[in-house]
């Protein structure tokens, strides 16, 4: 009898001993998965919730908005409210997420997202070349604090030649005040009057 309560405790003590154990690898798993982690896919996450987030900009801005596209260098987003058109904020103006603790939560599973091959690919400069291509009027935001409205006219790699016109007044030669060469790490958002792209 004594010994089979031995035996008993000892097989009680050695599983529990393997449950700590298991439990301890699962956890080193689990933080080197999360290590592993990309903001883009996070970023992709909070689009596929369609979650609110507080997007910090380092301008000092904060905007409430739920993210509609991911790029490679870039998000598009709308604001909380639906209205103000597509704003998008190159990657790099991004200084803090914002959102409530279970949509945070959520961006780190690991339920797979869908892919789209072509938005993977398609940079910040890409995304500027067919805004010139569709003569989309912008308002820029700077880093400096400086706003700017007009139509992106060409884009380079890392720039953009921007028509600075009025609001509200189509890109026409008597209406550009200036032509400005913007690279785009000082873009903090470009805000467009259309739809989220």
């Amino acid at each position: 009898m004594q010994w089979d309560r031995l035996f008993e405790d000892l097989e009680g003590q050695l599983a529990a001993e393997w449950e700590a154990e298991r439990a301890l690898l699962d956890a080193e798993s689990e933080r080197l998965r999360i290590a592993k982690m990309a903001l883009r896919t996070r970023l992709r996450r909070f689009e596929q919730d369609a979650a609110l987030v507080g997007v910090r900009l380092a301008d000092g801005v904060r905007r409430s908005v739920r993210i509609r596209a991911v790029g490679t260098d870039w998000i598009a987003a709308q604001s909380a409210d639906g209205g103000g058109g597509a704003l998008i904020i190159p990657l790099a103006a991004v200084t803090g997420l914002e959102a409530a603790h279970g949509a945070l939560l959520a961006t780190l599973e690991d339920a797979p997202l869908p892919v789209d091959e072509l938005r993977e690919r398609m940079t910040l400069g890409f995304l500027m070349r067919d805004l010139a291509r569709r003569r989309s009027p912008l308002h820029i935001s700077l880093r400096d604090g400086e706003n700017l409205h007009g139509t992106v006219d060409r884009a380079g790699v890392d720039h953009l030649d921007l028509a600075v016109h009025d609001a509200g007044q189509a890109r026409r030669a008597d209406a550009v005040r200036a032509f400005r060469i913007v690279p785009f790490d000082a873009i903090v958002s470009a805000r467009m009057d259309g739809p989220v792209i």
